[in-house]
C-alpha cells in the first residue's frame, strides 16, 4: 500500500498557511488543508502523477499545484512512499527555499 510521509518542514508550511488563512477566514484555512491532504492521498496512491520543474530546481522533485501552492515531493522506496518536501505558496521564492531544503 502506498502512503506518504511529511518532512517536519512541509509540516511547519502547512501551520504557517493555516494560520495565514485562518487569521482571515478560518473555514477556508480548513479547506485548503483538506485540499492539501486530498493530494497528498492521490500523490501517494499514484507517485509519478507531479512534474519535474527544472527552471525552479535541479533536486529530484516533482511538482503538484494546488490553488496558488505548490507541494513539491520526492518518490522513494519503489514508488511506495512518497515524501512531501514543501508546500510552498507560488509567489515565493521557490528555487531558494528548496536550496536551503
Amino acid at each position: 500500500m502506498a502512503s506518504y510521509e511529511l518532512s517536519p518542514e512541509a509540516f511547519e508550511d502547512l501551520l504557517r498557511i493555516q494560520d495565514f488563512i485562518s487569521s482571515d477566514n478560518p473555514h477556508a484555512a480548513e479547506q485548503t488543508i483538506d485540499k492539501f491532504f486530498t493530494a497528498f492521498e492521490h500523490l501517494a496512491q499514484w507517485p509519478r502523477s507531479g512534474h519535474s520543474r527544472p527552471d525552479l530546481t535541479s533536486k529530484e522533485v516533482l511538482f503538484w499545484p494546488i490553488d496558488s501552492y505548490l507541494i513539491v515531493y520526492r518518490v522513494r522506496e519503489n514508488e511506495s512512499l512518497i515524501q512531501i518536501v514543501a508546500v510552498l505558496h507560488a509567489a515565493r521564492d521557490v528555487p531558494a527555499i528548496l536550496d536551503d531544503r
